[in-house]
């Protein structure tokens, strides 16, 4: 462990320095320099970025103006800003999907309803509002399968009809 403290995350300081210079021999022949802005930040993962009167600026840089003020010429902190730390990104976990099974038996409906396999996929896209038909009905979620399954209903009155007799088709054949 060593005795280095860590950076303050999220902090931002801005000073205005004074600099004066010696002239001469005496503590009375000093010269005013100027006057500048210096800012020192630090992200939420620590990283230092400084400016100098609003210039992008080595952190090194900018701490040997503050440094230089200290010793000789005058520092005032204008402003110091916290941000809040960025909020922990949840990881996304997705819904399950209908599986093969489901899209086995979606595509026995559909087929027995007359309708060609390559309309299968156009038929989930159209109700879906996609313009492109889905690469596979196996991937469709809970909640698309069931807009899926409406508007086959709607353009087959009989598919729940048809669906009653897929099911017991093969409630007899396990």
């Amino acid at each position: 462990m060593t005795n280095e403290t860590p950076c303050p995350r999220n902090k931002s300081r801005t000073w205005k320095v004074d600099l004066y210079a010696g002239w001469g021999d005496g503590p009375s022949a000093t010269v005013y320099l100027g006057s500048h802005t210096v800012t020192l930040s630090a992200d939420h993962e620590g990283t230092l970025s400084a400016q100098v009167d609003g210039e992008a600026e080595t952190v090194e840089e900018a701490v040997s103006y503050l440094n230089r003020a200290k010793a000789d010429g005058r520092v005032e902190l204008l402003e110091e800003t916290r941000t809040p730390e960025p909020e922990p990104t949840i990881p996304f976990t997705a819904e399950p999907t209908i599986g093969k099974a489901r899209a086995a038996r979606l595509h026995r409906i559909m087929g027995r309803l007359g309708l060609p396999s390559a309309q299968h996929y156009a038929i989930a896209a159209a109700a879906l509002g996609e313009w492109a038909p889905v690469p596979s009905l196996a991937d469709l979620y809970e909640r698309e399968a069931r807009v899926v399954w409406a508007h086959l209903c709607r353009l087959y009155p009989n598919a729940r009809t048809v669906a009653q007799g897929v099911s017991a088709r093969s409630a007899r054949a396990a």
